[in-house]
């Protein structure tokens, strides 16, 4: 586990995983302020999930979050067509707070520890004949109008990349998809992910 490092926070009521991509429509100050800051020190920002608390912070609600999310990193930047900040971020690594507070701005930090099996870059561990299903699986979804535009980089014989990928695509409760993230081990994501799509079948 590495030393604490502070880093700004953007609670959403998404999860983003290692290696995954997310659209974000910016407009809040505290989160221009922050996209500003990043792009001009080439650095990035933790996304965590929203545990209470709405994603546009309002006067006299308060947000909590969870304890673990991802490191992201702006990979491209536009103005929208409604005159809006949007930025596509990539996923970096997994971090885990250790405790957070808010800034009068209203924007959070963190500070948090970075965990040496959170990250994309991991050896690689072989995916055997046995996952031959969840493989097609992550084909299938892939080939999907929506996910075709994040252009998503996969390497299907690498059971982190299947089990980030598909913990990133398939159609499961934020909570599911969060505890999917915290988990350490690839081989316990793999059967939770095995488990959450037999509960969507009916099997």
């Amino acid at each position: 586990m590495s030393e604490l490092q502070e880093i700004p926070l953007f609670p959403l009521r998404s999860v983003l995983f290692p290696g995954g991509k997310l659209s974000l429509q910016i407009f809040e100050k505290r989160y221009i302020d922050l996209v500003t800051d990043c792009l001009r020190n080439d650095v990035g920002f933790g996304i965590t999930l929203l545990k209470e608390g709405e994603e546009v912070l309002k006067p006299g609600r308060t947000q909590q979050l969870h304890p673990v999310g991802t490191l992201a990193r702006i990979i491209d930047w536009d103005q929208l067509d409604n005159g809006l900040l949007g930025i596509i971020v990539q996923g970096d690594r997994k971090f885990e707070i250790d405790r957070y507070w808010q800034r009068d701005s209203g924007l959070f930090v963190g500070a948090v520890s970075f965990p040496e099996n959170g990250a994309t870059r991991q050896k690689k561990i072989q995916v055997g004949e046995e996952m031959a299903g969840l493989t097609e699986l992550l084909q299938v979804l892939e080939k999907h109008p929506v996910v075709q535009e994040m252009n998503l980089e996969i390497d299907y014989d690498n059971l982190w990349d299947l089990g980030w990928r598909l913990s990133e695509l398939i159609p499961v409760a934020l909570e599911i998809k969060q505890e999917l993230l915290e988990l350490d081990d690839p081989w316990e994501r793999i059967r939770l992910v095995e488990q959450s799509i037999h509960f969507l079948i009916g099997d």
